[in-house]
């Protein structure tokens, strides 16, 4: 269903339609879904439930759809070459409704068969929920070599390097923290964009954000707010950062941002940060700046 057919109006009016009981999507199209829902006061209760994955699920989409359709929101995890999924975040047994969205927005639980490590470089790194390093799997059914090729560096020793940044808890829960290829380094202190863009878009105001790293004088490297707003009309900058203060680190808060009709998706929903970055060093991209004295790397001097 490519083009107009992947918009929240044609979407719904199907919903409302066929009524179907289960479907899967990118969190940039169940959050389109729910906002035009919402709005127009539509039943889409049909659902069962509803799995997102491709991106973080922010909580006020999952609260959402629980709020006001009873439905219940699960994010999964995978690549082509786990064919395709490697974990899902099932709440545990026994968990109350209302905490339920405290682990189905989680990245997810490693499905049976699978195996998950993180890594730095070549060490192991603890189930802690604080050490961070790129997720590896393996599994019968995870690819371990591509037919043809040697064996690059995506493999190591049998477990499949991912891409992606992660930390995992004592239960087993994994939470994705960034892409290799999307992560922010300033002033020597990584960023991690999918946690900002999740904290962003749980702002009432905010229906789709995107943050990328732009080069930074000082430091190198900052983060540019991307934000779409669901009316139409920019948001109030200090009432964002003002919604963050308690959400990240004081440093990690952007003082770069731009408002745009629509962030740039790919084929599938996903949010394409490689059309933005193009569009901003092209200058197509109008940012606001705005003084702070926030540090950007954690340390306590100025900007």
């Amino acid at each position: 269903m490519p083009g107009p057919y992947l918009q929240p109006e044609p979407l719904c009016r199907f919903i409302t339609t066929c009524r179907p009981t289960l479907s899967a999507a990118v969190p940039s199209i169940l959050a389109g879904i729910l906002h035009h829902a919402v709005t127009n006061t539509l039943d889409i209760s049909c659902f069962r439930v509803l799995f997102s994955g491709g991106a973080a699920l922010p909580c006020s989409v999952a609260e959402g759809f629980r709020k006001h359709f009873h439905i219940k929101v699960v994010q999964g995890w995978g690549l082509t070459e786990t064919s395709p999924v490697a974990a899902s975040a099932q709440p545990p047994r026994n968990c109350p409704p209302d905490g339920e969205t405290n682990f189905t927005t989680k990245t997810g639980r490693v499905i049976p068969g699978v195996e998950m490590r993180i890594c730095e470089g070549e060490t192991v790194l603890p189930w802690d929920n604080q050490s961070i390093g790129e997720i590896e799997v393996r599994g019968p059914w995870i690819t371990a070599s591509y037919y043809g090729s040697p064996e690059p560096e995506q493999f190591h020793d049998g477990w499949l390097r991912t891409g992606d940044m992660g930390v995992i808890d004592e239960y087993g829960y994994l939470r994705i923290t960034d892409r290799k290829k999307d992560v922010i380094k300033s002033g020597g202190e990584w960023i991690s964009t999918v946690e900002l863009e999740s904290a962003i878009a749980d702002h009432p105001d905010v229906l789709e954000a995107a943050v990328i790293g732009v080069p930074d004088q000082r430091w190198d490297e900052r983060p540019l707010a991307c934000v779409v707003s669901k009316s139409g009309a920019p948001i109030n900058i200090a009432d964002l950062r003002a919604h963050l203060a308690s959400r990240v680190a004081r440093w990690w808060i952007p003082k770069r941002w731009t408002f745009l009709p629509e962030v740039p998706k790919t084929s599938v929903g996903k949010y394409d940060k490689k059309v933005l970055r193009a569009r901003y060093a092209s200058g197509m991209i109008q940012e606001t700046i705005v003084s702070t004295g926030q540090p950007a790397n954690g340390q306590s001097q100025p900007l």
